[in-house]
């Protein structure tokens, strides 16, 4: 009896394979893709939850970039970038190291890495970081202008208090052969 039930059921599947019709649908059947495979760039995502000021999103977006691209000048910029609006300026600050490191022409990095070193108090250092965005940029980006003109006002006189609400030092981020403005806090 045993026997007699495997023998139907292995021939009801061998007559249901036969069908042309396999589960109602006249287009065939097919696999579904990759689980947690997404089409989307994990540097742009990241870039857009930063704008968003969503930075934790944003960290675990570039997190998945640097996964899959490795890590490379673009995902260690972020990375540091994330970690810097998080208010961790020790880790940020060793990515964005790490990012000059690989690409010395990067002035988005350098940039960054002067943030950092303003956040820290390190004021003369910080000048020189701007100096070298500001030189590797050619002077092409105004708030990489900004942001020396604000450290070198500090290193000349430590009491200097901004006096417009916008001068607050800017984060910047490389996109496709522009530079853009990352919201400041």
């Amino acid at each position: 009896m045993r026997v007699a039930t495997v023998l139907i059921t292995i021939g009801i599947s061998a007559l249901a394979a036969c069908s042309t019709g396999g589960l109602n649908r006249s287009d065939g059947v097919y696999a579904p893709g990759v689980a947690g495979q997404s089409t989307l760039d994990g540097l742009e995502v990241g870039h857009r939850l930063m704008a968003a000021g969503e930075y934790e999103l944003a960290l675990q977006a570039y997190t998945r970039a640097a996964s899959q691209q490795g890590l490379n000048v673009d995902t260690l910029s972020a990375l540091g970038s994330a970690n810097l609006r998080l208010g961790r300026l020790g880790q940020a600050e060793r990515l964005l190291r790490r990012a000059v490191e690989e690409d010395p022409t990067f002035p988005a990095a350098w940039n960054n890495l002067g943030v950092v070193l303003m956040e820290r108090g390190q004021v003369s250092e910080a000048a020189e970081v701007f100096r070298r965005a500001y030189a590797t940029d050619n002077g092409n980006s105004d708030q990489i202008r900004d942001n020396l003109r604000l450290a070198l006002a500090l290193l000349d006189n430590p009491a200097y208090v901004a006096t417009n609400e916008n001068e607050t030092f800017q984060l910047v981020r490389r996109g496709t052969s522009h530079y853009i403005l990352l919201s400041a806090p």
